[in-house]
């Protein structure tokens, strides 16, 4: 591949990611892009200066962002031989041995996952970082970051109190959820949180039902911890697909008061009636998206002896923040806080000051408003876009959170159709390998978070006269 062409590729996919990113961030990304999807191993790339040329940065931003890639091991370079897309390693004289993995650890590779690439029109699940106000963040970090603060260093226990005591009233004023601080356990974002759940509360080999459509990431911990998952069909104007005969059930997940990946409100009315049915030990809700309005819809109650939330600010603020919450009933704090601590040993003391101090200074609530307005008005320009396209049956309507799906004709292969769209460089998710086997439906998984503006008006018309062509072919 000569020179040339490569650096008009890179130019190219620099001009397609969000503008308000930092330069640094639009380089690794249109350079991570170029070397997954186009660029063989071992290609020898332009020099520094003729890189920083053609993106219109300084050399030291494009060292920084080289610096990234080479940390993922994505690029290799020598001092005064350049810089290459990392080679497959050489092959060895006798095989290599197969990865020795779980069969739990198989299932859960085989099934759908986080992409590497993680940035990008229309990514879901990705909020919007550009315009979260990180300067205050920063300073927040100064103010705590003092001599007199040296244990915010060590192991917490059971979480910073300021910090569920912040949660304990944000979740009074949004969710209108009244709970003890001893109920409120500080997780490592919602993944963690699940794990936890999974492992206090249910055995291998126990059944776990969720619902279909589900989240994969919630599948994907529940499969690594052994459990059997029961899948069932729900849809917004029926509810969920009974089962006829069902085993004993020992967790019900369940999305709290909008559903993900359906982005559409949830009924707290069809939780109750599947809870009734199955009769589950546990019933744990997700509350993934959420607007102030919605709370009616969670089945969650506080004086319950089952009943388990599970909230994160990842989606609320930005997916590195990696902190999130479960509140559970009275007696089950005790366990489950000294499980967490035996199991993931506590931290992030620093983080946890800050986000304390971001809530009680009304930062988050602020931020939660101005955003979800944003969204909103995101998902309608977006909505507009897709609800006249062949083959669409429905696109969830415009609400305030981070995701929409469109909902496509039975046959299409949604699967397909988001390989295609990828190289195209519009980052979508198929909705149908997160359904279950009796469940049929097919359609995209998509975010508004990484685009606003004129940016997100060009490329929803850029997604609309790709998708048109696809959805007429059936793909």
């Amino acid at each position: 591949m000569d020179r040339e062409r490569v650096l008009h590729q890179c130019v190219q996919l620099y001009a397609l990611q969000p503008e308000r990113l930092s330069k640094q961030v639009r380089i690794e990304q249109a350079l991570r892009q170029a070397i997954i999807q186009q660029w063989p191993g071992g290609l020898r790339l332009p020099s520094h200066r003729a890189l920083a040329e053609a993106f219109g940065v300084a050399r030291q931003t494009l060292a920084l962002a080289m610096a990234t890639l080479q940390e993922e091991r994505l690029l290799t370079t020598g001092h005064g031989q350049g810089t290459w897309t990392c080679k497959p390693s050489a092959p060895a004289h006798e095989p290599p041995l197969p990865p020795r993995l779980s069969r739990r650890a198989q299932r859960v590779l085989q099934g759908p996952g986080a992409s590497m690439i993680q940035s990008g029109a229309f990514v879901p699940g990705i909020p919007d970082i550009a315009q979260f106000p990180m300067r205050k963040w920063r300073q927040l970090y100064a103010s705590v970051t003092v001599p007199q603060n040296a244990l915010l260093l060590s192991y917490s226990t059971g979480g910073y109190g300021p910090l569920k005591r912040a949660i304990r009233e944000f979740l009074a004023r949004w969710r209108n959820i009244h709970c003890d601080t001893e109920q409120i356990i500080i997780t490592d974002g919602t993944h963690n949180g699940i794990e936890l759940c999974a492992v206090a509360l249910a055995d291998v080999g126990d059944t776990v039902a969720m619902e279909s459509p589900c989240y994969w990431g919630a599948r994907n911990v529940f499969t690594a911890a052994g459990l059997n998952i029961d899948m069932l069909p729900w849809r917004p104007d029926t509810g969920h697909t009974l089962p006829t005969a069902s085993s004993p059930v020992t967790l019900a997940y369940l999305t709290g008061s909008h559903h993900y990946p359906l982005s559409v409100p949830t009924r707290a009315a069809h939780k109750q009636r599947l809870c009734e049915a199955l009769a589950p030990r546990y019933v744990v809700e997700d509350d993934y998206e959420f607007n102030r309005d919605d709370h009616a819809n969670l089945l969650f109650d506080t004086t319950s002896e089952r009943h388990l939330l599970v909230g994160s600010f990842s989606k609320m603020m930005f997916p590195g923040l990696r902190l999130g919450y479960l509140v559970v009933p009275r007696h089950l704090a005790g366990p489950m806080n000294r499980l967490r601590s035996e199991l993931f040993r506590e931290g992030r003391m620093l983080d946890q000051a800050v986000l304390a101090q971001f809530i009680f200074d009304g930062d988050l609530d602020a931020w939660c408003r101005r955003i979800q307005r944003d969204y909103l008005g995101r998902q309608q320009v977006l909505h507009d876009q897709l609800c006249s396209l062949p083959q669409v049956r429905s696109v969830s309507p415009p609400s305030s959170a981070i995701s929409l799906c469109v909902e496509f004709a039975p046959g299409v292969n949604d699967v397909a159709i988001a390989q295609a769209l990828l190289k195209e460089h519009l980052i979508v998710r198929p909705l149908s390998p997160v359904c279950a086997a009796s469940d049929p439906r097919v359609g995209l998984v998509m975010g508004v978070g990484m685009l606003s503006g004129e940016t997100l008006a060009r490329e929803a018309q850029r997604l609309r006269r790709c998708l048109e062509p696809l959805l007429r072919q059936g793909h």
